[in-house]
């Protein structure tokens, strides 16, 4: 029992130092109050916008209000070439980069740990064939690999999720083998596999728990990279399709001269949004992997 309790008072120790480690990281507080705000804006978009983004506006006329700047208008971010409202559609589509960035990651993380897993426990042939089949998938360029199979499959959000989830597994299951390579010969696990557990038990029960702080630093990052890719495939036309909003086939949207010049606020925001939803996670990212790491000084 007292061996327990030690333990116990370690954990929490480690839990509290981590999270001071963590709160002392102003630019990842930064970006956790930036992505908590867009989390907030996508869940309560009804709620917060007062135009439907996928009707035309009109004025007293029954004129559509195309291309209307913010004062002309009446709206905060003016309307776009169909005269709808930019606002009322930059905070919908938060809700497509936000769920394609938990979806994908979801996928990419879980067939990461998997394979990995299994790739650095067992070793042999069985990792020497899952890291050839890394190896072949790593050789190609991830935006080239999703836009092939984009461009073949229907496109929607549905399927950016999966294909950008199933692109992206290789650097987790590299990461994850390595981590299991290296614990899986400390004691607590060569005693689980003495005390007759099973090789599923001794992964996930034993090895993958003490090994979820690098993991969740990597999932972390590989959200920024995976709003990103939704937002280059959008761009292209082969993400999410018109009219569902989302900030790629926003900023596609407006990509003409005259938009350009004359009516930032038509791609400015939807930019904007990208750049500070990438630039968050990135943040986050690097100050949870600073707030895990027991090196760390005061």
């Amino acid at each position: 029992m007292e061996k327990k309790i030690t333990y116990k008072k370690r954990t929490n120790l480690f839990k509290t130092d981590a999270w001071k480690r963590f709160s002392k990281n102003k630019l990842a507080l930064i970006g956790s109050v930036i992505i908590l705000l867009m989390i907030a804006a996508a869940i309560l978009a009804p709620l917060i916008v007062q135009n439907d983004p996928y009707v035309s506006l009109t004025d007293a006329n029954g004129l559509i209000l195309k291309n209307s700047s913010p004062a002309k208008s009446g709206t905060i971010l003016g309307t776009d070439s169909l005269g709808r409202d930019t606002f009322s559609r930059v905070i919908y589509a938060a809700r497509v980069s936000m769920s394609v960035g938990v979806v994908a990651v979801g996928i990419s993380t879980g067939i990461g740990i998997l394979l990995g897993a299994l790739a650095g426990y067992f070793g042999g042939w069985v990792d020497t064939f899952i890291m050839r089949v890394v190896d072949v998938v790593y050789c190609f360029p991830v935006l080239f690999l999703v836009i092939i199979i984009a461009t073949i499959l229907k496109p929607s959000i549905y399927n950016i999720m999966i294909i950008i989830g199933l692109c992206n597994w290789t650097g987790t299951a590299r990461f994850v083998r390595g981590e299991i390579l290296r614990v899986r010969e400390l004691e607590y696990v060569q005693a689980s596999i003495s005390l007759g557990a099973t090789d599923g038990r001794t992964i996930f029960h034993h090895i993958i728990p003490n090994i979820m702080a690098p993991i969740i630093v990597e999932a972390t990052l590989q959200m920024a990279r995976a709003i990103l890719t939704e937002a280059s495939l959008s761009y292209l036309g082969v993400g999410v399709q018109m009219p569902t909003a989302s900030w790629g086939n926003m900023l596609m949207s407006a990509n003409n001269l005259s938009t350009l010049t004359l009516r930032p606020w038509q791609w400015v925001p939807p930019g904007v949004c990208i750049f500070l939803a990438v630039l968050s996670i990135n943040f986050i990212g690097d100050g949870l992997r600073d707030a895990f790491d027991a090196r760390q000084k005061k």
